[in-house]
């Protein structure tokens, strides 16, 4: 997985992230698909032109890089053409399609569920993740949770979407459902508006929901409008080959395990949702990071890790909370030990700017340490787990994992093995013994949503 590494490592460290840097600009009039566009002409221009939308799951734009679970496919599809992609962010879910149909972009990735209406104006490539459309409401609003109580609500949905199509569908059946639409980039805008209680209910994709409530705990899915539905690239019909070229490609990336571990990245995180710990984050967002957000950039500029990692590293550790300190004696916004302090240098470990510079340090200090075939973004979760539990124990867990047939290069399969180090018959049969292994898991579990919630909060 070639872009695996995409979070928490600064851009300007592309030799240790692998991360490939691209480029965005306003859709333009001159069509660049005609009757002898083919895929091989794409792969001599050099160029794959990209639709999209923004969303926080489809494409965002930083000052350092441009990010998003559409982009990743995308770069992964662009590379194994040889090519670049060059991104064009459309304004609305039509404005997409028509492109598309006016040969404005080679292919269009912004999450698009397949549906007939769509299918009947650009051509679909494979499949490759499945949701549902949930009714997404405000707690202290109404909570439908049948077609008959939904018709009571008033309810606004994303313009020239596939909800609509889905409504559209339901009310042949259920003639009270009406509904608004409003025109934007994707639904996350009319999740906003339900957040803050100016719209009463909206639809959204499954995963974009969960999504949301890391933002607005305050949000509720109580029931779903349709059963699992495919989501596809769009492409033009008259690119010659483009659509063996996407059937092959993504058949490919199903075997070898890439789509699930990019879904993972993404979305594997939002399986657990806990409304007071999330609504908490929230707050403290507001009320404690801000006195404390300098240090972590700086922090992130000697070490290249993202200062968000090092600012959800922290939350972790001490609810940002500089005075914070352990029944071991743990101590600080980074929770130093008294050892690990003096030798970085640390002489006060509940000041604040030396916490999270020292924390930084001894983070950059155990990345370097993991062992050359741990790549990519696995490479930073075994970096974190050691700051839980310690370096050796990290070795004993790759050294359980080979026994049992497992990739001890991998977090997946670590995270897996970790929590072994806690039962007799395996601790004993490695070097530094028992440790309370779930405990690492949990914590870079944690972290990674954090780091989630901090980023969709920043602004492009």
């Amino acid at each position: 997985m070639k872009n695996q590494a995409r979070i928490g490592l600064l851009a300007g460290a592309a030799i240790l992230s692998g991360l490939v840097l691209t480029r965005c600009q306003s859709a333009e009039d001159a069509a660049i698909v005609t009757d002898s566009t083919t895929i091989d002409s794409i792969r001599e221009g050099g160029e794959l032109v990209v639709l999209t939308l923004e969303s926080p799951t489809t494409y965002r734009k930083f000052a350092e890089t441009e990010e998003g679970y559409e982009i990743d496919i995308v770069e992964e599809f662009a590379d194994s053409l040889g090519v670049k992609p060059r991104y064009v962010v459309m304004d609305n879910v039509e404005a997409l399609i028509k492109g598309i149909e006016n040969g404005r972009g080679h292919i269009g990735a912004a999450g698009l569920t397949m549906t007939e209406a769509r299918s009947a104006r650009v051509k679909f490539g494979p499949a490759y993740k499945n949701v549902e459309e949930a009714v997404v409401c405000h707690q202290k609003g109404p909570a439908p949770t049948d077609l008959d109580e939904l018709a009571d609500v008033k309810l606004t949905v994303l313009a020239g979407s596939s909800y609509v199509e889905t409504l559209q569908r339901l009310k042949a059946d259920h003639a009270g459902l009406n509904w608004s639409t409003r025109r934007a980039g994707s639904a996350m805008p009319m999740l906003g508006a339900v957040a803050m209680r100016r719209v009463e209910c909206t639809i959204s994709d499954s995963h974009l929901a969960e999504y949301a409530r890391r933002l607005y705990p305050d949000l509720i899915t109580p029931m779903t409008v349709s059963e699992d539905r495919p989501l596809g690239w769009i492409y033009n019909g008259k690119i010659g080959g483009m659509d063996t070229a996407l059937e092959d490609w993504f058949a490919e990336q199903h075997n070898n395990g890439y789509l699930e571990e990019l879904d993972e990245h993404w979305f594997g995180y939002l399986d657990e949702f806990d409304y007071v710990e999330v609504l908490r984050f929230v707050e403290r967002v507001e009320d404690r990071l801000p006195e404390f957000k300098t240090y972590f950039q700086a922090a992130a500029a000697d070490t290249e890790f993202e200062w968000h990692l090092l600012a959800a590293q922290a939350y972790q550790e001490s609810h940002w909370d500089p005075d914070a300190v352990s029944g071991t004696g743990v101590r600080g916004l980074m929770m130093l030990t008294l050892p690990t302090a003096e030798e970085l240098g640390v002489e006060d470990r509940t000041d604040p700017a030396q916490s999270v510079e020292g924390g930084a340090k001894y983070l950059r200090r155990l990345y370097d340490r993991i062992p050359d075939g741990v790549q990519g973004e696995d490479r930073l979760w075994f970096a974190l787990a050691a700051y839980n539990v310690g370096m050796g124990h990290i070795y004993d867990a790759r050294r359980i994992a080979e026994r049992k047939g497992l990739d001890k290069n991998r977090w997946d399969d670590l995270r897996t093995v970790l929590p072994l180090l806690s039962r007799p018959e395996y601790y004993s049969t490695v070097k530094h013994g028992y440790a309370r292994g779930h405990e690492p898991v949990r914590y870079v579990r944690k972290i990674r949503d954090y780091y989630r919630m901090l980023r969709s909060n920043e602004p492009v």
